[in-house]
C-alpha cells in the first residue's frame, strides 16, 4: 500500500461527502421559503440512509463478485471481508475499506441530486422509501455494469471516469420520470430563488468538492495515477469555468441579462459534463466540453422544459441528465490514451468505435433507469399517494411535514 494514496483518498472522500451538504444549500436556496427545510432535508436524508444501505447491501451489489455481468454477488454483504487489505481488482494501493468509503460518497449524492426534480410536492415518507428502493434496484446494479469487474458496460469498453452514467444520467433521467409522474406543483410561486446567497454558497461547495469527486477517481497519486489525478483536477476546473461562460452567453442572448444564478448553473453543468471524461481528455478539450455543456443545458432548461411543460423543479434533468449525456458523448469524441493509457482513443484520435460504445452505454442507462424508476414509483403509488395534499402544499412542506419554519416566523 502507498501512504500518499491513502491520505489522498481519505481527503477526496471527505471532499465528496461535503458535496451533499453543498447540494442541500444549492437546492434549498432555489425553492420557496416555505419549503427550504424540507428540500435541504432530502439531501441529508440521502446521506443518512445510504450510509447504512451501502454498508449493509449496496457495496456488495455494486462491487461484489460478478453475476452474469449484471450485479455483484453477496460476498461483501455487511462489509464481510472488506478491511485493511487492498482489493487489487479496484485499488491496489489503498485499503479495501477506503475504496468502499469513497464509493459510498458517490452513492449518497446520487439520490440527493434526484430530489431536485421532486421538490416542493413529494411526501417525505415516499421519498424515504423511494431512495432506498432506487439505490438498491437502480444505482447498485448500474454501478456494477459500469465500474464492477465483469460488468457488461465495463467489458464493452465504455469510459466513465467519475460517474457520468452512474450518477448524473441516472439521477437526471430519474428526476424527469419522477417529475412527470408527480405532476406539476399546484401552488408554485414564481418568485425565483428565495435566498440566492444560500445557492451561491452551495455552488461554491459543489465546485470545491468536485475536485475530490473527479481527481479522486484516479484512486491515488503514486506513479501514473498522479498524472491522471492532476489532469482530472485541471479539466474539472477548466470545464466548470467554460460551462459558466457558455450558459451566460446563451442567457445574455435570450434575456439581455447576465444572471448570477445562470453563471453558477453553468459552472455546475460544466462540472457535470466533464465528469465522464475528466481523466481521459486534455484541458483544451475540457474547454469545448464545458462551453458546449453550458449552451446545451441552458437550452434544455430554458426551452425544452417550457415547450413540454414538465415541472422539473430544480432542473435535475436539464443539468445532470442532459449534461451527463453530453459528457458521455464528448468522452467518445475527445478521449486520448496520451492522457490516460488505461483509457482509449476517441473519434478525434482515430477511434470512432469508442463513440458508438459510449452511445450504447448511455442508451442502456437511460432505458434501464427510466423503466425501473417508473416501476418503483408505480409500486409505491399502489399503497399511498406520491405527493402531499393540496392544503399541505399550499401551507408549505416545512410546516406541514416537519412542524418547523426556516426563519422562525410565520410567512
Amino acid at each position: 500500500m502507498q501512504a500518499a494514496d491513502i491520505v489522498f483518498m481519505i481527503i477526496c472522500s471527505a471532499f465528496v461527502m461535503l458535496m451533499t451538504p453543498g447540494l442541500a444549500l444549492f437546492y434549498g436556496g432555489m425553492v420557496n421559503r416555505r419549503n427550504v427545510l424540507n428540500t435541504t432535508m432530502h439531501s441529508y436524508t440521502a446521506m443518512i440512509l445510504i450510509s447504512l444501505q451501502w454498508i449493509l447491501v449496496g457495496y456488495t451489489l455494486a462491487f461484489g463478485k460478478d453475476q452474469a455481468g449484471l450485479i455483484g454477488g453477496l460476498n461483501f454483504l455487511g462489509l464481510n471481508g472488506v478491511g485493511a487489505a487492498p482489493n487489487v481488482d479496484y485499488a491496489a494501493t489503498i485499503p479495501h475499506s477506503l475504496f468502499m468509503a469513497f464509493q459510498m460518497m458517490f452513492a449518497i449524492i446520487t439520490p440527493a441530486l434526484i430530489s431536485g426534480a421532486f421538490a416542493e410536492r413529494i411526501k417525505y415518507n415516499v421519498f424515504i422509501i423511494f431512495i432506498l428502493l432506487w439505490a438498491t434496484l437502480v444505482y447498485d446494479p448500474l454501478a456494477h455494469w459500469v465500474w464492477g469487474v465483469g460488468g457488461w458496460i465495463r467489458n464493452m469498453g465504455a469510459l466513465d471516469f467519475a460517474g457520468g452514467n452512474v450518477i448524473h444520467i441516472s439521477s437526471g433521467i430519474t428526476g424527469l420520470v419522477g417529475a412527470l409522474m408527480l405532476g406539476r406543483r399546484k401552488h408554485r410561486v414564481d418568485e425565483g430563488p428565495h435566498h440566492l446567497p444560500m445557492t451561491i454558497l452551495g455552488a461554491g461547495l459543489l465546485w470545491f468538492g468536485w475536485f475530490g469527486f473527479n481527481a479522486g477517481s484516479a484512486l491515488g497519486v503514486a506513479g501514473d495515477g498522479g498524472a491522471v489525478a492532476v489532469n482530472a483536477f485541471i479539466t474539472t476546473n477548466t470545464s466548470a469555468a467554460a460551462g459558466a461562460i457558455g450558459w451566460v452567453i446563451a442567457e445574455r442572448i435570450l434575456t439581455g441579462k447576465i444572471k448570477v444564478l445562470g453563471a453558477l448553473s453553468g459552472a455546475v453543468v460544466g462540472l457535470v459534463s466533464i465528469t465522464p471524461g475528466a481523466g481521459f481528455v486534455t484541458p483544451m478539450a475540457a474547454i469545448v466540453i464545458g462551453l458546449m455543456g453550458g449552451l446545451i443545458c441552458f437550452f434544455a432548461v430554458s426551452v425544452l422544459k417550457v415547450k413540454f411543460g414538465y415541472d422539473d423543479a430544480l432542473d435535475a434533468f436539464g443539468c445532470h441528465g442532459v449534461g451527463g449525456i453530453w459528457g458521455g458523448i464528448a468522452t467518445g469524441l475527445f478521449a486520448s490514451k496520451a492522457v490516460n493509457p488505461l483509457g482509449a482513443d476517441g473519434l478525434f484520435y482515430g477511434n470512432p468505435k469508442l463513440l458508438g460504445i459510449q452511445i450504447i452505454s448511455i442508451l442502456a442507462t437511460v432505458l434501464f433507469t427510466s423503466a425501473m424508476t417508473f416501476l418503483i414509483l408505480k409500486g409505491i403509488s399502489l399503497f399511498t399517494s406520491l405527493r402531499v395534499d393540496k392544503e399541505d402544499e399550499k401551507v408549505g412542506l416545512d410546516s406541514s411535514i416537519h412542524g418547523e419554519n426556516a426563519y422562525g416566523m410565520n410567512i
